[in-house]
């Protein structure tokens, strides 16, 4: 089991859709293109979710553990 908590800070969130993109099982844009945490990542999903954390261009995907 994975220590890696995935947020999202949605008043910085400009809803390009990239993370989405990269990670659709964690990813979703809402109907105001404001992303959402679906779940939480297994273990083999974190390269995924830090290499979104890393291309977020308002940065709004947080990583904590």
């Amino acid at each position: 089991m994975t220590d890696m908590i995935v947020s999202i800070i949605e008043s910085d969130c400009i809803g390009c859709g990239r993370c989405e993109e990269e990670c659709p099982e964690i990813f979703e844009l809402d109907n105001d293109l404001i992303s959402k945490i679906k779940r939480q990542p297994r273990e083999d999903e974190e390269d995924c979710v830090v290499k979104v954390e890393k291309i977020c261009p308002g940065a709004a995907v947080v990583i904590s553990e």
